[in-house]
C-alpha cells in the first residue's frame, strides 16, 4: 500500500528525508542518483525503506499510499469487500502511529521532560526553599513519580505492541482484499495510489 514511486522522489527531492537520502547515497557510493537507482537501493536495502516510513510516522505522514475506493461506481458484487477496505484504511491510518519504535516516541520523550522536570522541581524545594527537614518526604514522593512513570511506560509499550500487531493483521487482511478486487476487475490498484502528499505541496 505503499507508493515505491513517490517515495523515491521524495526522498530525492524533500527535505525531510535529508537523512535517509545521506544513506541511500552511501550505499550506492555516489552523489546524484535518479529515482530508478534510488528505488534499487532501497529493494536491495529495506532497512532505508523502513527509516522512510519511522519518518513519516514521527511527523505523522502517512505510509498508507491509497485513496479511499469510490463505491459507486462498482458492481454490487465489489461493493461489501470495497467498504471493508475503505473501512481498514482508516483504522490502519489511526493505528499507524504505533508502528513507530516505542523507545522512539513521542510518549517515551513526554515521560522523560515530565521525570526531569519533577526530579529538578525537588532539588528546588530542598535546596533552594532550605527544605532540608523535609528532604526525606520530597525523596519519597520524587521516588513514587519515578514509579508512576515506570508504570505507565510499561502500560504504553504494552499498548503500542498490542496496537501493532492489530495493525500489522489489518494491514495483511486488506492487502489481500485488494487483491482480490483487482482480480476480480472491481478496481485498478494503480489508480488508487496518491502520487504526492499534501503535507508537502
Amino acid at each position: 500500500m505503499i507508493n515505491l514511486q513517490r517515495v523515491a522522489k521524495e526522498i530525492k527531492t524533500i527535505g525531510l528525508y535529508d537523512l535517509v537520502m545521506q544513506d541511500v547515497q552511501r550505499a550506492a557510493g555516489k552523489k546524484r542518483l535518479s529515482e530508478e537507482e534510488i528505488l534499487q537501493i532501497l529493494d536491495a536495502n529495506p532497512q532505508l525503506l523502513e527509516d522512510y516510513m519511522q519518518t513519516n510516522v514521527e511527523y505523522n505522514l502517512s505510509n498508507i499510499h491509497l485513496r479511499d475506493i469510490k463505491i459507486d461506481d462498482l458492481k454490487e458484487d465489489c461493493k461489501v469487500k470495497a467498504q471493508e477496505v475503505n473501512e481498514n484504511l482508516l483504522k490502519l491510518k489511526e493505528l499507524e502511529k504505533y508502528t513507530l519504535d516505542f523507545e522512539q516516541s513521542a510518549t517515551l520523550v513526554i515521560i522523560f521532560s515530565i521525570e526531569f522536570f519533577v526530579l529538578f522541581s525537588v532539588q528546588y524545594f530542598i535546596v533552594l526553599l532550605n527544605l532540608k527537614e523535609w528532604q526525606s518526604l520530597i525523596y519519597t514522593i520524587f521516588a513514587s513519580t519515578v514509579a508512576i512513570a515506570y508504570w505507565y511506560g510499561k502500560k504504553q509499550s504494552n499498548l503500542y505492541a498490542k496496537n501493532r500487531g492489530v495493525y500489522d493483521a489489518l494491514y495483511i487482511q486488506t492487502s489481500k482484499l485488494l487483491e482480490e478486487l483487482e482480480n476480480a476487475g472491481c478496481i485498478e490498484r494503480s489508480e488508487l495510489m496518491i502520487e504526492e502528499c499534501e503535507e508537502h505541496v
